[in-house]
């Protein structure tokens, strides 16, 4: 069996599959059952000044036949008292003390406001501090959360707060609703963070009733923007992960977020330089007992791999992820479509003559039977006809030689620049 202890500056946990600060990390309760399910870490729901939460709070996107495809969030930090979750803190490190406890904070961007909890939460025995800076509602507009994670300036200045008294490794969560992520994680990193966390929640509004003009979901007819999170944002953390995970000036540590409901899409986090993952709409959607599912998956892939332990994936993709401009423009691939396997629904047809470059043509056999080819001197390898084929293995997109010797934009630009 591999190893799947993970250890994310610092802070070791049974394996890398972590619970995120959100609803099924608000009580002692649900951790402990989360841990007893075989969770490696929990990231406790926000703590800092109670607040009054509304109803209702959550909606999903259903696409397709698929149920919560992205769902949405306006719910804000706990609403329990600060005290009643330091004492189930305690009480849940007590009981599993191999387990990783991190605490998720939230505080006016005061000096004296963060070096208070910070002292407060560490006394219960965490491992960890998470600063949110991510929050995109209700705390946002206070001054908090994603309002403070917006400004590398601000992310910098109160990382280096915390870091004054803290005793346990500092993770700060970044917010996607920015422009350039590595400007806060840098920010984060020059204020002495020991680590990030990304992303948090996305500003969204999940939709409207066409029926009765109300948004979804509404309080008492009113709505409002919300969090945004689930399998949909996955692209977009994985593309910002990378940004930072390439950053040389981040170098720290980062705990991947965004999406993660399969071992697959653990796999693929870790690959792109996540030391562990956290999850929490598949969660949600699911139960605890996913975690099973996720363990089981990540061992006999790292079997099958012919690794000893999670930690020799983190980072192995992250040299792969570049600029447009290094890309290799001589470098051509073309569809291919195998007869044998394909049933020759036209989608592929339909898709190149309509929205592509009209280099699939159909034809007919010596006995009459239809079928569909690529015209491979005219097929520019885009790839959208394997997406939309329905039939697995019916389109590959195989290399095409064209003896041509490697040549990126930078290149070529170069190149013009020194004739």
């Amino acid at each position: 069996m591999a190893d799947l202890i993970s250890n994310l500056a610092g802070i070791t946990s049974p394996n890398p599959f972590w619970l995120a600060s959100a609803p099924p990390t608000n009580s002692g309760y649900q951790v402990q059952r989360a841990f007893e399910a075989g969770w490696g870490g929990a990231v406790w729901k926000t703590l800092g000044e109670p607040i009054m939460n509304s109803t209702s709070r959550f909606a999903a996107l259903h696409f397709n036949g698929k149920r919560v495809a992205g769902f949405n969030n306006i719910e804000l930090i706990s609403d329990r008292p600060l005290d009643v979750n330091l004492r189930e803190i305690a009480d849940t490190k007590k009981r599993f003390p191999n387990h990783a406890i991190v605490a998720s904070l939230m505080v006016e961007p005061k000096q004296e406001k963060w070096h208070e909890i910070v002292k407060r939460v560490e006394a219960v025995g965490v491992d960890g501090l998470e600063l949110n800076f991510g929050c995109p509602h209700g705390m946002a507009e206070r001054g908090m959360g994603s309002a403070s994670g917006q400004v590398p300036a601000l992310v910098e200045q109160q990382t280096v707060w915390v870091k004054e008294v803290a005793r346990t490794p500092v993770i700060v969560k970044l917010t996607p609703n920015i422009t350039d992520i590595t400007a806060t994680a840098e920010a984060a990193a020059q204020g002495g963070a020991d680590a990030i966390s990304l992303i948090n929640t996305i500003n969204s509004l999940a939709g409207v009733d066409i029926d009765t003009w109300q948004t979804i979901p509404n309080v008492d007819g009113l709505g409002t923007h919300g969090g945004y999170c689930g399998p949909a944002v996955k692209p977009i953390a994985l593309h910002m992960l990378g940004d930072c995970a390439r950053h040389p000036n981040v170098n720290i540590p980062i705990s991947g977020i965004g999406g993660i409901a399969t071992w697959q899409d653990a796999v693929q986090f870790l690959l792109m330089g996540a030391s562990n993952v956290q999850v929490c709409t598949a969660a949600m959607h699911h139960g605890f007992r996913i975690v099973e599912d996720l363990l089981d998956g990540l061992s006999a892939y790292l079997e099958e791999k012919g690794l000893a332990s999670v930690q020799d994936l983190v980072g192995q993709s992250v040299h792969r992820y570049s600029e447009w401009g290094n890309l290799n423009l001589n470098h051509q691939v073309v569809a291919r479509i195998n007869r044998d396997v394909c049933i020759n629904c036209n989608k592929c047809h339909i898709s190149c003559e309509d929205t592509a470059h009209q280099c699939i043509g159909r034809y007919t056999d010596e006995n009459g039977a239809p079928y569909l080819k690529v015209d491979e001197d005219e097929c520019v390898g885009c790839n959208l006809c394997s997406i939309v084929c329905p039939v697995e293995d019916a389109i590959a997109m195989v290399p095409k030689p064209n003896g041509l010797p490697p040549m990126s934009w930078n290149e070529r630009q170069a190149a013009i620049a020194n004739d």
